[in-house]
């Protein structure tokens, strides 16, 4: 790999002004500029910034710690983080925790050490610790997505109940009355606050609440089959789900298919998070839709405020509202569903047979 005195030989100049042609200071007359710019080219030398970097105790990078970017919510996320930080000069480093807090402190420790100006960070559940340990370094943080109790953070979230109660509300106009609700981990805020507003709604309603209609796991498409599977055993059989995230509506519409139901005829599919119209272009599912690419976008923006001291004084808490799109997976109520329930019976019988 080339080196400095290497341009600095290849060009018959000192190695102080390669590096005043590097980083734009001092004095260099045109000629002995396009001398030293011509060796880098020849060279394909690349400066190491991290020196000067640590002088000024700024690399002007981001990290940004997503749980999952395999969906599609996340990558749209994360485009708003990257076109808000290289708008002021940033360079941003995506990491990626799969929900493991395991994962989520290696990653932590590791960009710490790099010098990170900023994180901008999707917990990996509702522990404080990681909070306070990039706290504890003073390093700016912007929460997006969740909630972490207990500690003084900036959040830039999407309204999760209010999304939920619309929804369920929506289910509910439609004339259902046996509505489960597929969730995520209890330790995660989302998760809990989807749960309350599909809660709200069914009471609101003067329906009975059950606990029993409502299903903890992962945001995965496996647990989405998995919690739809024992969802559908209940009896009389659910007419509708709630799908907190659009992975576990891809789970839970599988395993209606399985089971010889149709969506909406049989069974109301509705979640979260919209499918890009680039990868759906026609899309079937009712959501609600949290606006991805602004909550990235105003993550970064608060975060590189508080790197610039023109912040707030007071901790940030934006909650951005969410836009239910009424589609083709939600309808009235099958009121002659016994074949259907036949149907489910026997598939499940045979899975347990077999």
């Amino acid at each position: 790999m080339p080196t400095i005195r290497d341009v600095a030989k290849r060009a018959g100049v000192a190695t102080m002004t390669v590096s005043r042609v590097i980083n734009n200071s001092g004095y260099v007359s045109e000629a002995t500029r396009a001398k030293v710019e011509a060796a880098i080219a020849e060279l394909g030398y690349v400066p190491n910034m991290l020196g000067p970097s640590l002088r000024f105790n700024q690399t002007n990078t981001l990290a940004l710690v997503l749980t999952d970017i395999t969906n599609p919510f996340w990558t749209t996320l994360a485009r708003g983080v990257e076109d808000a930080a290289q708008e002021k000069g940033y360079s941003v480093i995506l990491c990626n925790t799969d929900e493991s807090l395991k994962k989520q402190d290696q990653y932590l420790t590791m960009l710490l050490k790099r010098r990170i100006d900023g994180f901008l960070l999707v917990p990996a559940g509702d522990k404080a610790e990681s909070v306070r340990l990039i706290q504890k370094q003073k390093i700016a943080l912007v929460i997006l997505d969740r909630n972490i109790p207990n500690v003084d953070v900036d959040i830039v979230r999407g309204d999760s109940f209010d999304g939920a109660y619309q929804l369920t509300r929506h289910l509910i106009e439609l004339g259902h009355k046996q509505i489960v609700i597929l969730s995520g981990p209890q330790n995660i805020s989302t998760s809990v606050e989807r749960v309350e507003g599909y809660r709200q709604a069914i009471e609101e309603a003067g329906l009975i609440y059950n606990s029993g209609n409502v299903f903890w796991g992962s945001f995965s498409q496996n647990m989405g089959a998995e919690m739809a599977r024992q969802a559908l055993k209940i009896t009389p059989r659910p007419t509708a789900f709630v799908a907190v995230n659009n992975f576990i509506a891809n789970g839970a519409w599988q395993t209606i298919d399985e089971a010889g139901l149709t969506v909406p005829e049989d069974v109301s599919l509705v979640t979260f998070d919209d499918i890009p119209a680039t990868i759906t272009p026609h899309p079937f599912l009712t959501v609600a839709v949290q606006p991805a690419y602004e909550m990235g976008y105003k993550a970064t923006q608060l975060l590189l405020a508080r790197l610039l001291n023109e912040g707030p004084a007071e901790r940030q808490e934006i909650v951005l509202p969410v836009k239910l799109f009424i589609r083709q997976s939600s309808a009235p109520p099958n009121l002659n569903g016994s074949t259907t329930e036949n149907i489910a019976g026997k598939y499940f019988s045979s899975k347990s047979n077999g």
